[in-house]
């Protein structure tokens, strides 16, 4: 199987934070091995835009390094990357005030496509923007890329859409969220909309229940403070795991264009139930040998914030009344893992003995850290002596399935920043989409800050507290084991 490389058109991209972590460990050596595709025009320009007062050779010295550390060595090729990184350059700036401004205006080209991220906090959001725009350096056809957290509620996050709508139209604005720019979450669509197989039987009638589970096996060492001030609701529910749910749960859309299928994702956001409190469970983890426990990395004895949270979701609406999603993400847990698990219903009636045991089909998304997909059907067991049913898995590894092109399958960021270029909004979330979110965790938030609710405790290297296995267990299910 081969790959097949679509280049872009020429491009100006300039990192807003083009020092920092982000841009260090993911968005530049996704631009070097995008480069090394032969996707990216020898023309285009990376511009690194930050406060240091670095020359374009320090810059380039820089992210030559961050290649060195963060690009597999076998992936390094000396003569690309010096040929990638003459296309960096830098200008110092000042977000707040007019320092480096001119030099940007005069640097980035009018007949190229202007796109411009914004890899810093969103507190300075509005001040590129408002700069962005009076120095004349966005057109109409620019581009601006922001990352998460976009708003920690819904007030703050209509504060943001409305920043960026006095510089922007919403066509310009890409919200990032990497999850969706993962290959299997992708292929999610893939399954259900390319195949007759599974979408007559994506509903209620056919589907018992959806588990979705991001488990982390980091703590919150390092960054503790700022954790501390959003927890795994806002950190990670809020955002990527609603996006999986609306792609697990949408309605077909007519078409695969970005608009039909933002809207057929908000439609599935709006049909959500409040949750009661008695569906959620809240964890912190505690301390193991040498590890820190959650509450000293947060430096804050009376800390009320989770590091862990599951819950039962309800969609009310044709396709899925009847069938809940439980949702399940945490630091600290046994293993790193990311997948969308859908538990079909068992047959109607057995015709076998009572033996054979009970079975139903379960299809199995992988995000992490092996990416791919498998649907376990049950088969006879081999041998004599009767039928003796057992579950077997159809097995579809992107590494195993593409051999040596699985290395060049793109990463999230990769991929998501190749479709900014391209003006293609798909995977990336739209205004509305982000508020009606907040309009369905702001009153959950609340809940338990008005009940004064305490996580409960739960061991590191577990897989979270014990009442979270209960939240099934009531339900006559069970969560799909964490496996290290």
């Amino acid at each position: 199987m081969v790959s097949r490389v679509i280049p872009v058109e020429d491009f100006d991209l300039v990192i807003f934070g083009g020092t920092g972590d982000l841009a260090r460990r993911k968005i530049l050596p996704g631009l070097y091995r995008r480069f090394c595709s032969g996707q990216m025009p020898e023309t285009s320009r990376i511009i690194g835009a930050a406060r240091g007062d670095l020359d374009d050779a320090a810059y380039q010295k820089l992210i030559g390094e961050a290649i060195a550390e963060f690009v597999p060595r076998d992936r390094q090729d000396k003569d690309k990357i010096k040929a990638f990184l003459k296309q960096l350059h830098f200008v110092p700036i000042d977000a707040r005030g007019e320092k480096g401004w001119p030099d940007l205006a005069k640097l980035v080209r009018k007949d190229a496509v202007q796109a411009f991220y914004f890899s810093v906090g969103p507190g300075l959001f509005g001040d590129l923007a408002t700069r962005l725009h009076d120095h004349k350096i966005a057109g109409p056809q620019s581009r601006v890329v922001v990352e998460k957290p976009f708003g920690r509620d819904l007030e703050s996050a209509k504060a943001l859409n409305a920043v960026l709508a006095d510089s922007f139209d919403e066509s310009q604005i890409y919200r990032i969220d990497h999850y969706l720019g993962k290959e299997t979450v992708q292929n999610l669509m893939a399954v259900r909309f390319a195949n007759v197989l599974f979408e007559p039987l994506w509903n209620a009638q056919y589907i018992d229940h959806v588990q979705i589970t991001v488990a982390e096996t980091v703590s919150v060492d390092g960054r503790g403070a700022y954790y501390d001030k959003s927890g795994a609701m806002r950190d990670m529910v809020q955002n990527h795991l609603m996006q999986l749910l609306c792609l697990t749960a949408m309605e077909p859309p007519s078409k695969f264009d970005p608009d039909a299928v933002r809207d057929e994702k908000l439609k599935v956001i709006r049909a959500l139930d409040p949750v009661p409190a008695d569906n959620i469970v809240r964890g912190q983890y505690g301390a193991e040998g040498k590890v820190a426990s959650y509450i000293e990395h947060s430096e804050n004895p009376e800390t009320k914030t989770e590091s862990f949270i599951a819950m039962k979701v309800d969609i009310s609406n044709w396709r899925w009344k009847g069938t809940p999603f439980y949702l399940r993400t945490g630091k600290r847990l046994k293993a790193r893992m990311s997948e969308i698990v859908i538990y079909f219903k068992e047959t109607p009636h057995s015709i076998f003995e009572e033996d054979a045991g009970s079975h139903a089909n379960v299809l199995t998304i992988r995000l992490q850290p092996d990416e791919g997909m498998d649907l376990r059907v049950t088969i006879k067991e081999p041998g004599p002596g009767g039928m003796r049913l057992v579950d077997v898995p159809l097995d579809m590894t992107f590494a195993d399935a593409l051999g040596p092109d699985a290395e060049d399958v793109p990463d999230a960021y990769e991929r998501l920043i190749m479709d900014v270029i391209r003006g293609n909004q798909t995977l990336f979330m739209r205004g509305d989409e982000v508020e009606a979110a907040w309009k369905w965790t702001d009153p959950i938030i609340e809940g338990w800050q008005t009940r004064g609710d305490k996580p409960m405790p739960y061991e590191p290297g577990s897989s979270g507290p014990e009442d979270s296995l209960m939240l099934l267990h009531r339900d006559g299910r069970r969560w799909r084991e964490i496996r290290k």
